[in-house]
C-alpha cells in the first residue's frame, strides 16, 4: 500500500479503496458537533456542502454519518491496530455508544481526558477545560501498546527515594523506583497552542504535536502506518514522520492538502504525493469560488488575504514582493475589473498587481496598456499559464529569477484567518444567495 500520500477526497470514499488489515494506527479529529463555525476553516465550500449534509438531521444524523466511516476504519486496521477518536462533550457519549457497537465493548481501552488551560469568559456552568479521546483496539488481546512514562521531577524523585529507602544491616538502598519515571494515566495535561507558538498555523482546532506524539508512541512502532482520515493541517502526519512512522492523510479541502504537503516537507519528507487535487482546466472550472481562490494562491506560492472578499478587494499577495493578486473564476474578464483592481492596488501603496482568470477581453488588455503608461503595471495571468507555464509566472511575479519553484523551506507557512469568511456566508454563497 502506498504511504507518504495525501488524498484530497471525501474520506468515506477513500477509505473504501484502502486494503483491509493494512493500517497500524488511526487518529481522527472530526469536526465537533458543538460549533458550526469551526467546520469551515479554510473557506472551502466542499466543506460547507459536507457540513450541511451532516448536521441537517441533528445529532443522530451526525452519528450515522460518523458510523459509516468508523466501519471502514475498523476494516482497514490490522488486528494489532488501534483507533483514537477525538471528540468533545456535545457528542462523546453518543460516539462512544456507536463505536462500542462497531468495535465491541471488550475492545474499548480508555476514555482519555486531555486537560488544558485557557482564557474563558463568564459562564453559568463550570468552565470547560478538556476534550475526550476514545481509545479502542481492533483486538484488545493483540493490540500494540507501548507504555508511556513521565520523568520524575527533582522534588518528586527525592520524595520517592525517601519513601522507598530501606536499611538492612549496614546497607542502605532504594527499592521500587522505575528509572523511566511515572507511568502515564488517562488524564493528560498538555497545553493548548498559544498565539505565539511556532506550531500555530491559524487553524482554530489545531492540536499540539505533543498530544499526537503521546498517541503515536503508545500505539505504533517505527515503520508502522499511521492514518488520519480528517487530516486538517497535518499534525498527526508531521508527528508520524518525526518518529519514523509511515503515514497517510485524507482531507476534503484542497487548501488543507496543499498546506499539509508544505508542512510535512518542512520537517524533512522528501516525497509527498497529492492525489485527487484539481489538475485540469475543467477541474478548476468545477471548483466552488473559494476553493478556486485558495487553489490559485497556493499554486503561485502566495499569501492569503485575510479580509473578506469583494470585487474591489485583494484576494492574495505574491510571496517575495508582496504585491496584490486578484482572482476571478471567469472567462472574458473585462475593463471594469481591471479599473477596480487598479484602485485596490493604489490603495495598497503598490505600483504592480496581478489578475488571474481564465481569459480576458481586448478591452482589458487595452486598459493594462493605458495603466502602464501612467506608471501602474497590471499583469494579466491566465489559469492555463499556471497549469502549463508556471515557471514563467514565477519570473513575472519576482518569486524566482530562474522560473524554478522556490524551495518550500524558504516559504513561510500560511497563516489562515478563520474569520475571513464565516460559515453562514459560505453556506449562502454555496446556495447562490451571496
Amino acid at each position: 500500500m502506498d504511504t507518504g500520500v495525501i488524498y484530497c477526497d471525501d474520506n468515506r470514499q477513500r477509505l473504501g479503496h484502502l486494503p483491509a488489515n493494512s493500517v497500524d494506527l488511526i487518529y481522527l479529529d472530526p469536526p465537533f458537533f458543538s460549533n458550526r463555525h469551526y467546520e469551515v476553516i479554510w473557506g472551502d465550500e466542499a466543506e460547507v456542502r459536507s457540513f450541511e449534509d451532516r448536521w441537517e438531521g441533528g445529532i443522530y444524523h451526525y452519528i450515522e454519518w460518523m458510523k459509516e466511516r468508523i466501519f471502514e476504519m475498523k476494516r482497514v486496521l490490522k488486528p494489532t491496530g488501534s483507533l483514537y477518536l477525538h471528540c468533545d462533550s456535545h457528542a462523546s457519549h453518543y460516539l462512544k455508544v456507536m463505536v462500542d457497537d462497531v468495535f465491541g465493548q471488550e475492545n474499548f481501552r480508555n476514555e482519555i481526558i486531555w486537560r488544558y488551560r485557557r482564557w474563558t469568559g463568564a459562564s453559568r456552568s463550570f468552565l470547560r477545560m478538556h476534550d475526550t479521546i476514545l481509545f479502542y483496539a481492533k483486538d484488545a488481546d493483540q493490540a500494540t501498546f507501548n507504555r508511556q512514562f513521565t520523568p520524575y521531577t527533582e522534588a518528586s524523585l527525592a520524595r520517592k527515594q525517601s519513601y522507598h529507602t530501606r536499611i538492612k544491616g549496614d546497607d542502605v538502598y532504594v527499592t521500587s523506583i522505575n528509572p523511566k519515571g511515572v507511568a502515564e494515566n488517562d488524564v493528560w495535561e498538555i497545553q493548548l497552542l498559544n498565539s505565539q507558538s511556532r506550531e500555530r498555523l491559524g487553524y482554530p482546532t489545531q492540536k499540539p504535536e505533543a498530544l499526537l506524539e503521546r498517541i503515536v508512541k503508545a500505539s505504533s512502532n517505527p515503520g508502522d502506518i499511521v492514518l488520519d482520515p480528517f487530516a486538517g493541517c497535518g499534525t498527526a502526519l508531521v508527528v508520524a514522520h518525526r518518529f519514523n512512522r509511515q503515514w497517510i492523510g485524507i482531507d476534503i479541502s484542497p487548501t488543507a492538502c496543499n498546506l499539509m504537503r508544505r508542512r510535512i516537507m518542512k520537517v524533512g519528507a522528501l516525497e509527498v504525493r497529492l492525489v485527487g487535487m484539481p489538475t485540469t482546466m475543467d477541474d478548476l472550472r468545477a471548483l466552488k469560488p473559494f476553493e478556486f481562490q485558495n487553489w490559485i494562491v497556493d499554486r503561485v506560492n502566495g499569501i492569503q488575504s485575510n479580509r473578506k472578499s469583494g470585487d474591489m478587494g485583494i484576494d492574495g499577495w505574491t510571496f517575495f514582493l508582496h504585491e496584490p493578486v486578484q482572482i476571478k473564476q471567469s472567462e472574458g474578464v473585462g475593463r471594469n475589473v481591471i479599473d477596480n483592481f487598479e484602485t485596490a492596488v493604489e490603495r495598497a501603496g503598490k505600483k504592480r498587481g496581478f489578475v488571474i482568470a481564465f481569459s480576458y477581453t481586448k478591452n482589458s488588455h487595452e486598459e493594462t496598456a493605458r495603466a502602464r503608461r501612467g506608471g501602474m503595471d497590471i499583469q494579466l495571468v491566465t489559469v492555463e499559464d499556471l497549469l502549463e507555464r508556471l515557471d514563467e509566472v514565477f519570473v513575472r511575479m519576482g518569486t524566482s529569477a530562474t522560473g524554478a519553484l522556490p524551495g518550500l523551506e524558504a516559504a513561510p507557512m500560511p497563516q489562515i484567518d478563520s474569520k475571513r469568511r464565516s460559515a453562514e456566508e459560505l453556506v449562502k454563497s454555496d446556495e447562490g444567495r451571496a
